[in-house]
């Protein structure tokens, strides 16, 4: 059974739309919370306060291979810089601290994938970069190194590869407490 056709309306519905008067739009809040096209919430950045902002651009810029997004400068002087990773579109930023705050992060560890994990840490060492653990195998599957910022942040260089969607580190947690 066919549909009945309807009318042509004489006014275009664009028109009238554009004819009506425009509301303003309530402002919205500015969040630091990233929406994807979803809805959902993303991960943006980690914020790493440091002492030195100059030494810490030279760090995860010259040794890790980091790309410079932006730094602002206060009395000439590198206060906040933000840094795109070299794979990817992960940031971090690197905030001044204020001269009579601790940095100190226990329980924080700023982790980076790389495949050639091996050859990535050789190349450090090449640098004169020291490693507080050279690449090894974990229990839970993953490649891991170690090492540390200029202002003593603790770092895992890794490679997860297909594992790191896993639940491996709960499979290895079962097998240890049965063995």
């Amino acid at each position: 059974m066919k549909k009945p056709k309807q009318k042509k309306s004489s006014v275009d519905p664009r028109s009238a739309k554009h004819a009506r008067a425009k509301r303003p739009r309530p402002q919205q809040k500015k969040t630091s919370v990233t929406l994807d096209r979803d809805g959902k919430l993303t991960f943006n950045h980690a914020m790493v306060y440091v002492k030195d902002v100059e030494r810490g651009i030279s760090f995860y810029r010259d040794l890790l291979g980091f790309k410079l997004i932006e730094d602002f400068r206060h009395e000439k002087k590198a206060v906040y810089a933000r840094l795109r990773a070299p794979g990817g579109d992960g940031t971090i930023a690197l905030h001044q601290a204020a001269s009579e705050t601790s940095i100190l992060s226990d329980g924080v560890r700023l982790y980076f994938e790389v495949r050639e994990l091996d050859d990535f840490c050789r190349k450090l060492q090449q640098k004169g970069f020291y490693i507080t653990q050279l690449p090894r195998m974990m229990p839970w599957g993953w490649r891991h190194a170690y090492l540390n910022d200029p202002d003593g942040h603790e770092i895992s260089l890794y490679w997860a590869g297909e594992n790191r969607m896993k639940k491996t580190v709960m499979k290895a947690a079962q097998k240890a407490a049965r063995g």
